[in-house]
């Protein structure tokens, strides 16, 4: 005979379990950030932020870098996010489950799914030679922006449809119009989760490589323009470790990429845990 194992021991076995994979998964990432530090902060100082490369990355700073990859980001959000966001406005307020939608949230999934070097092959034939931009952060921006899409659209699609139905039904039997709903009541409740999603969707943008690589032309010189082509910081680590320029400024240059990322995690993490206290009243 089978023994059958008590609830409450189950309960504590299943409690360790998950410990355990909390725990884990925490200590991976502090191993993975902890080394990339450890190898890059030495390198890091005021002229490698501020200066510009010399020896093709070899020695120098990463300033226009940092540029450029502030440039692709900000144009893959200003892009993604209002076409997300509206997406998904628009399929949880103003349609029903029909053949239509269901084929939106396919597109969407297939487009999450796609390798990122497919992505930059097409922004390679369509933006940068179909559309005549050429080798420019603008084009390369348009290429994030794509790509982040999907993560903004089904984050903001999710948290727009876990607003309770009666705040919007609340807000219509006041006589608020549909759009006075969704614009003073849905929205500014699925803030938090939106504003994750943009965030999910720009994290992955600001660390792509293989996606821009054919799109951006990859130059070292400070981009005054979107128009101008650029060297994004995944870009710059790329070249610097695959074709063994300086593997000390690729780890500098990974150090300075993961340190903007947690800047930008942690910021909107306080900025989004605020704004809920203050929805709520506390």
């Amino acid at each position: 005979m089978h023994r059958i194992v008590s609830p409450k021991k189950a309960q504590k076995i299943m409690t360790a379990v998950f410990w355990g994979s909390g725990i884990l998964t925490v200590l991976i990432m502090l191993i993975i950030i902890g080394y990339i530090l450890w190898k890059g902060m030495p390198v890091v100082n005021l002229n490698f932020i501020f200066g510009e490369p010399v020896d093709s990355g070899a020695s120098g700073g990463i300033a226009p870098m940092i540029v450029s990859s502030i440039y692709v980001t900000l144009i893959a959000g200003l892009v993604a996010a209002p076409i997300g966001v509206g997406a998904a406005v628009y399929l949880s307020e103003y349609t029903k489950e029909n053949i239509f939608v269901k084929l939106i949230r396919f597109g969407s999934e297939t487009l999450a799914s796609i390798p990122s070097i497919v992505f930059g092959l097409f922004g390679l034939a369509f933006f940068v030679v179909f559309l005549g931009m050429g080798w420019s952060l603008l084009s390369g921006g348009l290429i994030l922006a794509l790509m982040a899409l999907p993560t903004i659209f089904q984050v903001a699609e999710v948290s727009i449809g876990s607003v309770p139905k009666s705040y919007s039904e609340g807000s219509l039997a006041l006589g608020a119009t549909k759009w006075q709903t969704v614009y003073k009541v849905v929205l500014p409740a699925a803030v938090p989760g939106i504003t994750t999603g943009v965030i999910l969707g720009m994290a992955r943008a600001i660390s792509e490589a293989a996606a821009i690589m054919f799109a951006v032309g990859s130059a070292l010189a400070m981009p005054l323009s979107v128009f101008d082509p650029g060297r994004p910081l995944p870009l710059h680590l790329y070249v610097l470790a695959t074709e063994g320029i300086s593997l000390q400024n690729a780890y500098g240059t990974a150090a300075v990429l993961v340190i903007i990322i947690l800047v930008i995690t942690v910021l909107t993490n306080t900025l989004v845990e605020r704004y809920s206290k203050k929805m709520m009243g506390r």
